[in-house]
């Protein structure tokens, strides 16, 4: 799963920020594989994209609602923004200087555009989305840059991005053990199952 979901999500506002941050940049992702030189990828990634879409914007009305709701709530939501950001920054991979497969996937086609390109373009969309609805990217480093035409943006933590891949994250073992879990409570449909398939296949055999 990815590295994202190794975050807690602490209130009600943390779905919101997750549609909007977590699936914008997903979907940022996910519409330039549609171009990917790999076809049936490129094709599963046109219906992934229609459900995307429906998150993201589901999350960006929580987080618009909350904005224009109480001090409580816009307070709430901020608070989400403030901690989901950077994890959603370190969603399109390291830098593309540090990537170790970007250069061979945008060879291959794999890739139409660089970790650092994508983030580029999610930070401009999303910081006017931020606008619109009053809240405030956690970022004090971030400021138009005239000369590019785009928004220059502060350091990435890239020692968390890097605890996190590595299994350190602040919900990893917790995340793995209720998968762990989940595995081990299921041993008895999978036991079933085989079995079906083993009386089956007995019975044309015979």
């Amino acid at each position: 799963y990815s590295s994202i979901f190794n975050y807690p999500t602490l209130t009600w506002a943390d779905i919101g920020a997750i549609g909007w941050l977590v699936d914008g940049a997903a979907i940022m992702n996910q519409v330039m594989l549609c171009r990917t030189s790999y076809g049936p990828y490129a094709r599963a990634m046109v219906r992934i994209c229609k459900e995307e879409s429906f998150h993201q914007r589901q999350g960006y009305e929580i987080m618009a609602v909350l904005a224009k709701g109480t001090a409580a709530q816009k307070e709430m939501a901020q608070d989400a923004l403030n901690r989901w950001w950077w994890p959603s920054l370190m969603m399109f991979g390291p830098s593309d200087a540090n990537s170790t497969h970007s250069a061979q996937s945008m060879r291959w086609k794999i890739k139409r555009q660089s970790n650092d390109e994508l983030r580029q373009t999610f930070i401009d969309r999303t910081l006017q989305q931020a606008e619109v609805i009053g809240l405030t990217i956690p970022d004090p480093a971030l400021k138009w840059n005239e000369a590019t035409q785009h928004y220059d943006w502060g350091q990435i933590d890239w020692t968390e991005f890097n605890n996190v891949v590595a299994g350190n994250g602040p919900c990893n073992r917790e995340r793995l053990a209720a998968r762990n879990k989940a595995h081990k409570d299921g041993a008895w449909v999978r036991e079933a199952a085989a079995a079906y398939a083993a009386k089956q296949a007995k019975k044309r055999a015979a």
